[in-house]
């Protein structure tokens, strides 16, 4: 079989296999998120928080709960991290020095999972599974309920009421992302992930010395980080570690993890506005990005370029063999399009325009699918973009579902899909004026900017993968790559909810003659475009100064 053709059927399984979940899945998401019921352990747990889970939240309330819970989370992880060196089960490593503690707490808060350290090298147990492991769940569970909030606001009458942020959040929690992630641990078991809690073993004698490798709870963090597109690994290589992805098929599954809740939440968006041919419209948008760009990418990297490319069957520097460029390329698009930023291959070997298709995936916003919720809200923002052009077209003023985009609504759209190209293009400017963040970068010319652009881009998008040039373990690194992390995350939330509670205190508007489908394909391809040209006209100039001039003269 050609690499080529094993890359397609890859292509051809995932969407099957996304297609038998998506329903499913989607419903029962509908279903958890609008039941009045709690689980007896949900009441425990409210019990121990303090929170009253029936109590109806307006914006500010809400905002005020995804804030206090994140910025105490923040705290513990960072206290964790540096009172490693007197925990037990720490294998020997020391306390984590406070940039890199810091950074790795905002990027784990803010579910990013950059990592600027060598995991098997500097976390113990307690760190792995008692701090990186908790936020890997609840960080996703707060970005779903972000986005279910979002979507109350476009189902509410004149309320103003977004839900409960604890009732969400512990919903979230436990009723989706805990149970798929043990039957996911299970499965990568058998795949042939580790699930232990071993020291460090001294492993064979090779030329110059042996090896050493410690275990670890891999399985279980290992679904979950694909699962909640967190993306943060036990090794430093990531997916690419035979510990984490062993082989093919549980490459294929991971793939899967990433891309089931983010597609499915499409689903749960038709469910609670009653209509599913919206989820539908929205759904097909994230479906023709998403094959669009892994075409493009599988292209690039299987384009022949002379004996050595002709012999590996594509551009296999940086990729394992057990994957090829077919499964390595796949994965690398859903990685960055969606907030995981997992790796199972380096995205600096790729080919100069594959590696452009990596950063553009995460600088449209990671909408297609996205993260599990920052997806969907990020589409949906993009829509209201959309519905304000077509309204601006045809002299009307824009409606989506029924809801009336005024100035208000516009401005916090607008201030949504700002504050992450500002920070990027900002952080960036200054590395590249400044002389000592400078001397990180392990190439010169456009492939040395382009790894710094692509730092801060996955910093501030929340995707968290490296382009893996970069030496970003430096306090400028640590701090300002720490900050954008939680300026990417929590400022655009901020406009979210706000938006979200200005929709929700708006009475339905019907819909006539003039209304625009927004279900139809037209509307499908109106926001395809708009996504495309907002991004384009954002990003292009940076661009052009790293992978395009990289590619184009390659």
């Amino acid at each position: 079989m050609s690499p080529v053709l094993a890359g397609v059927l890859q292509v051809l399984a995932l969407v099957v296999a996304l297609g038998l979940a998506y329903r499913p899945l989607g419903d029962h998401m509908a279903r958890v998120y609008t039941s009045p019921r709690h689980l007896r352990v949900e009441k425990w747990i409210y019990k121990a928080i303090g929170a009253n889970p029936d109590t109806q939240m307006r914006w500010p309330a809400y905002l005020r709960g995804v804030l206090a819970f994140s910025a105490v989370s923040v705290l513990f992880l960072y206290l964790l991290q540096r009172l490693q060196g007197s925990l037990p089960g720490s294998l020997g490593f020391s306390s984590i020095d406070p940039d890199q503690a810091f950074n790795t707490a905002a990027s784990f808060v803010a579910n990013t999972n950059w990592q600027s350290y060598y995991g098997e090298q500097a976390m113990g147990h307690v760190v792995q599974t008692g701090g990186l492991a908790v936020q890997n769940f609840v960080s996703a569970a707060v970005g779903i309920a972000v986005a279910v909030a979002l979507v109350r606001g476009f189902a509410a009458t004149r309320s103003g009421e977004l839900g409960n942020f604890w009732a969400d959040l512990v919903r979230g929690t436990v009723r989706i992302l805990l149970p798929i992630a043990v039957i996911g641990a299970l499965v990568l078991v058998a795949c042939g992930a580790i699930q232990n809690f071993s020291g460090i073993h001294e492993v064979g004698q090779f030329t110059g010395g042996s090896q050493q490798w410690n275990g670890g709870a891999v399985a279980s963090q290992e679904v979950i980080k694909e699962l909640g597109t967190n993306g943060g690994g036990y090794f430093n290589a990531n997916s690419a570690h035979p510990f984490e992805n062993p082989n093919g098929l549980s490459n294929l599954f991971e793939i899967f993890l990433i891309l089931v809740i983010p597609f499915a939440l499409t689903r749960t968006f038709g469910r609670m506005v009653g209509s599913l041919k919206q989820g539908y419209a929205i759904l097909a948008t994230m479906g023709v990005i998403w094959l669009g760009f892994t075409a493009l990418m599988m292209w690039t990297e299987f384009s022949h370029h002379g004996p050595a490319f002709d012999i590996a069957g594509g551009a296999m520097e940086g990729k394992e063999n057990r994957f090829g460029v077919g499964g390595s390329s796949i994965f690398a698009v859903a990685t960055t399009l969606t907030s995981t930023g997992a790796v199972n291959s380096f995205h600096s070997s790729f080919t100069g325009l594959g590696g452009g298709i990596t950063m553009l995936g995460m600088q449209l916003g990671e909408i297609a699918p996205g993260g599990t919720g920052s997806g969907l809200y990020g589409m949906l923002i993009m829509a209201i973009i959309a519905v304000f052009i077509a309204g601006l077209m045809v002299g009307r003023t824009p409606e989506y579902l029924g809801k009336k985009i005024g100035t208000r609504e516009i401005k916090l759209a607008a201030c949504y899909i700002l504050i992450t190209p500002a920070l990027v293009l900002c952080f960036t400017a200054v590395a590249m004026a400044l002389p000592t963040p400078g001397n990180s970068m392990t190439n010169s010319g456009a492939h040395g900017f382009s790894e710094i652009l692509y730092a801060y881009t996955s910093g501030a998008n929340n995707n968290g993968s490296a382009f893996a040039g970069l030496n970003a373990d430096t306090q400028w690194f640590n701090t300002t790559i720490g900050l954008a992390m939680l300026l990417g995350r929590f400022l655009p939330m901020v406009f979210v909810l706000a938006l979200a509670g200005s929709l929700a205190g708006q009475r339905p508007v019907p819909a006539t003659v003039g209304t625009l489908g927004t279900h139809k394909p037209l509307f499908s391809g109106l926001l395809v475009a708009t996504i495309m040209i907002i991004a384009g006209l954002t990003y292009f100039p940076a661009l052009a100064l790293g992978p395009l001039a990289e590619g184009l003269a390659s």
